[in-house]
């Protein structure tokens, strides 16, 4: 893939969450989760320069989650004094089947810190619970809508469905932040809770005509759907031994992210030859993609993989 540009810097608005984690058998772990923290963290460990806007408190949570992005280099943009302000840090529990699949209950408030990133980024990433979940998600649509015309937007929904029982207003959430994205992710499971027993593919066409030029379906063991103005193609799935799917769809967005911005197809300036690229590089980013994501799958926890583990998958890629 082309170098990195020397502009290549990325703001991810969203949640920082400690995941408490009981294996099927085994002490439970605490690890620094949150699909948007780890979208920033993964962005990173590809080389990027990476800000996070979120909410972390003055707590043990909030110091280990502050020192793991630290140690990957993503700036933390958050309140200066949590204490002061009361914030507290999101937490999760993940309980892992004999699949390795995960299944979550929250402990969550979200409200969108009042902090401005140093530059303008290149490139803006949001999802999940910030974009979904009152207070904050009319925050964070108002900031995206104001970054539009210097940024490039891309959206993962990761819906929690437990934090979003109003299921008509989650709808209107998404198609909102659908429409004002360039590049959206969804997994099928996002999809079955939007819009129950639809097709996948015909829901990634409908929302490419929204607006996104790019929408990724993931469907875990299969693959994905990779939709464009020119049409739907099929990638297939890196196939590895599964440990866990903690974070397998954060990495894949954020190896999605970075391989679109190695074909500066991503920015205000890069948005034209997005729109226009005719799916060959967006393929080669999809498929970057799903490497990223095979690799974090192949080990426990969310630890999406660094450039050189990347690049040496692809270069072994048939």
């Amino acid at each position: 893939m082309p170098s990195p540009s020397p502009t290549r810097r990325y703001l991810v608005i969203g949640e920082a969450v400690a995941d408490v984690v009981h294996p099927l058998s085994g002490p439970a772990s605490t690890h620094p989760g949150g699909s948007p923290a780890n979208v920033a963290f993964g962005l990173a460990q590809l080389g990027a320069e990476v800000s996070l806007m979120t909410q972390l408190g003055d707590d043990d949570h909030g110091r280990l989650i502050r020192a793991h992005l630290a140690g990957a280099g993503v700036q933390v943009l958050a309140v200066p004094d949590p204490a002061a302000s009361g914030a507290a840090t999101p937490f999760a529990v993940a309980y892992l089947d004999h699949t390795g699949a995960a299944t979550y209950t929250f402990d969550i408030s979200w409200t969108l810190p009042q902090v401005d990133p140093p530059c303008t980024p290149l490139h803006v990433h949001t999802g999940s619970i910030a974009a979904l979940m009152a207070p904050g998600a009319s925050s964070v649509r108002a900031l995206v809508e104001g970054m539009r015309g210097r940024s490039s937007i891309s959206f993962d929904p990761n819906i929690r469905p437990a934090l979003v029982p109003d299921h008509a207003e989650a709808v209107a959430r998404v198609e909102q932040m659908v429409e004002l994205s360039d590049v959206v992710k969804a997994s099928d499971e996002d999809i079955a809770y939007l819009y129950p027993g639809a097709d996948p593919v015909q829901i990634a066409q409908d929302w490419v005509h929204r607006g996104p030029a790019v929408v990724v379906v993931t469907l875990g063991r299969e693959g994905s759907w990779c939709a464009t103005r020119d049409g739907v193609v099929h990638i297939e799935p890196t196939v590895v031994t599964v440990v866990d799917t903690v974070g397998a769809g954060d990495a894949f967005m954020s190896a999605l992210i970075d391989g679109l911005g190695r074909e500066h197809l991503l920015g205000a300036a890069g948005r034209p030859g997005l729109s226009a690229n005719r799916n060959h590089a967006v393929q080669l980013a999809a498929r970057r993609a799903s490497r990223a994501a095979a690799i974090t799958v192949s080990r426990p926890g969310a630890a999406p993989p660094r450039l050189h583990e990347l690049d040496e998958a692809e270069s072994g890629a048939p």
